[in-house]
């Protein structure tokens, strides 16, 4: 059996703009969605209803959040100290996944770089004994992989700024310390040539959202794919969602 699973950074909780999330969500048809940015749980729950996804839980002050189709067996946030925010754990009834869920500190700059890379060995710490099973990240890691193009021109001046002081480019430990670590990049997989950028959505030319697999899995990975249909999805947020399709492994 399949699961379809979307990863979904919804933008300062989505408040004013349900409607038109509950539109991206409905027409990409997942299984499960890993929202980051879900601050509002009146909100998630409201998505719930308008989106058939009737198992949902999220936390006060934690950016991540979800949406089921099927039964949630276990679900909990993890946060290391250093992490800024929680990671979500979720195990749905009748897969053989385990989901983890993030969403990494942001800004550009060798600094804030060198803390995703903590965030990102706490997670693998955190989950060295799922780590022989089946499991999927997925989220907005804030970073870009290696050897992706960094457009500086099309940034605001304040990140340019920042950028220029940390060597006129920003490194790529991040995503780096998961290719390490043995992970495989679920949009690699399948589109290696094309540049997949999730943000901002009215200018896309980054691509900071993923989902990571191990690499011994990666052949049950059947799609990856960025979400930009309908047209809400223009303004729904300012991250366009990724579906990821995992079939059983």
């Amino acid at each position: 059996m399949s699961l379809r699973l979307l990863s979904y950074n919804i933008r300062y909780g989505g408040t004013g703009r349900d409607a038109a999330l509950a539109a991206v969500i409905r027409e990409a048809d997942p299984d499960v969605v890993v929202l980051q940015e879900a601050t509002d749980a009146r909100l998630v729950a409201a998505l719930a209803e308008a989106t058939g996804l009737p198992h949902h839980g999220t936390r006060p002050a934690h950016s991540l959040g979800y949406l089921s189709r099927r039964p949630v067996r276990h679900h909990a946030w993890h946060q290391p100290p250093g992490a800024r925010h929680a990671f979500l754990e979720l195990v749905l009834d009748d897969s053989g996944w385990r989901v983890f869920g993030l969403h990494l500190r942001a800004w550009f700059s060798k600094w804030t770089e060198r803390r995703r890379a903590r965030e990102i060995r706490l997670l693998l710490d955190g989950i060295a004994e799922h780590q022989h099973g089946p499991h999927v990240i997925v989220g907005d890691f804030n970073a870009l992989a290696p050897g992706e193009r960094l457009e500086v021109a099309r940034m605001p001046r304040w990140i340019r700024v920042m950028i220029w002081v940390s060597g006129r480019d920003i490194a790529r430990d991040t995503i780096r310390t998961l290719h390490d670590a043995g992970y495989a990049d679920g949009f690699r997989l399948h589109h290696p040539e094309i540049a997949g950028s999730t943000f901002p959505t009215w200018d896309p030319h980054l691509r900071l959202d993923y989902a990571f697999v191990p690499t011994r899995h990666a052949g049950h990975v059947s799609r990856c794919d960025v979400v930009r249909t309908p047209d809400a999805a223009a303004t729904a947020s300012d991250h366009f969602p990724l579906m990821v399709e995992l079939e059983e492994a």
